[in-house]
């Protein structure tokens, strides 16, 4: 609806509400009544006599009463259903409508959008589900979820890496009663209500709330990180604290996977190089840690490293030229690379398209 059209449909709809005192006395004795002359309105409510034609008159002219001209008047009453019909519509509509301006942040080009709404919590974590490319990490209660599970399906149909927390751990769906691997990669659980409710789309695009947010709290809010770099602070935080720490295993995917694949995590990727072996080539897109230039480095994977506690992940490449540069993650700064997105194939570094 355009705002000129939400306009009109609102002051449309309050035209019709907006009755005084009077009329809202007439109106509803009329309708209990059936009919009455005007003479018996009077009777049966506050409304000096004086005023009692202008007031149904106006009633009228709103079509919620119907005049018949007769000695005396008679002021029949309308079927509400037919009488507010003609807004029934627009109001709802206009609720629609007003819903949305609630709920949405400001669309400017802000990197970060704080809400405080349970419904825009709600609308963008299903937006972050839907953006996902390639990667998503996920921290959700268990009725989270479920309300989500339809998207989440759809999500790993197009071949997109899940990584799924579910907290508290003691609600968590039974594996033996819930298909996990139909909604992500890997499921964990973990213990305790504190752990936020997060979704990182490709590293980048996410969504930050706590579990009270969700709840009827008067402590509620979310933090969108709408499609900035600054999205990698809660991809890191979910990598390094929370999923390190989802000590129970719900599910994991164990299938090989097709190359070329594209990564935002590191600790995914060298997970993946690790489980399945062989030879790998990467194209790392990111940059150099000690003067900050854009990289983009191309070569044979020589190693990998990757602590039990899954806390630090880095590989080293041969570059075609022959050297042998180390890379990390976010933030890295032991390694020679920081990288933004990783590209691992099988017979050569692929492009950076695929």
């Amino acid at each position: 609806m355009a705002p000129d059209e939400l306009r009109s449909t609102v002051e449309r709809v309050g035209d019709r509400f907006d009755l005084g005192e009077y009329e809202i006395d007439a109106y509803l004795t009329v309708l209990e009544q059936g009919q009455l002359t005007a003479s018996e309105i009077a009777d049966r409510t506050e409304i000096p006599q004086p005023r009692v034609y202008d007031t149904v008159r106006s009633l009228s002219d709103r079509d919620l009463v119907e005049l018949r001209e007769s000695r005396p008047m008679k002021v029949v009453a309308l079927d509400p259903s037919e009488a507010f019909d003609d807004v029934q519509n627009s109001l709802e509509q206009m609720i629609d409508e007003l819903e949305a301006r609630y709920t949405a942040p400001a669309r400017d080009t802000e990197a970060v959008s704080l809400v405080k709404s349970r419904s825009t919590i709600l609308r963008y974590l299903e937006e972050v589900i839907d953006a996902a490319e390639y990667e998503l990490s996920l921290s959700l209660t268990p009725d989270l979820l479920i309300r989500f599970e339809a998207e989440l399906e759809e999500t790993i149909a197009d071949g997109v890496s899940v990584d799924l927390i579910v907290t508290p751990r003691s609600e968590a769906p039974d594996p033996s009663e819930f298909d996990y691997l139909s909604v992500a990669t890997s499921a964990r659980a973990r213990r305790g209500i504190t752990t936020p409710v997060v979704a990182v789309a490709d590293g980048n695009y996410s969504v930050y709330a706590t579990q009270d947010a969700l709840r009827d709290d008067q402590d509620r809010y979310g933090v969108i990180f709408n499609r900035s770099a600054l999205g990698f602070l809660v991809s890191g935080f979910f990598g390094t604290v929370l999923w390190t720490t989802a000590e129970q295993g719900l599910a994991e995917d164990g299938a090989s996977r097709s190359y070329p694949r594209k990564y935002a995590s590191i600790r995914r990727c060298v997970k993946d190089v690790i489980d399945e072996g062989g030879e790998f080539y990467a194209t790392i897109d990111g940059r150099d840690v000690e003067v900050g230039s854009t990289e983009v480095v191309r070569g044979q994977v020589l190693d990998v490293s990757f602590e039990i506690s899954e806390e630090v992940a880095s590989m080293t490449i041969e570059t075609e030229d022959g050297q042998e540069l180390t890379v990390g993650g976010r933030v890295a700064a032991l390694e020679d690379i920081e990288a933004h997105q990783i590209h691992i194939g099988r017979q050569e570094p692929p492009s950076l398209e695929k």
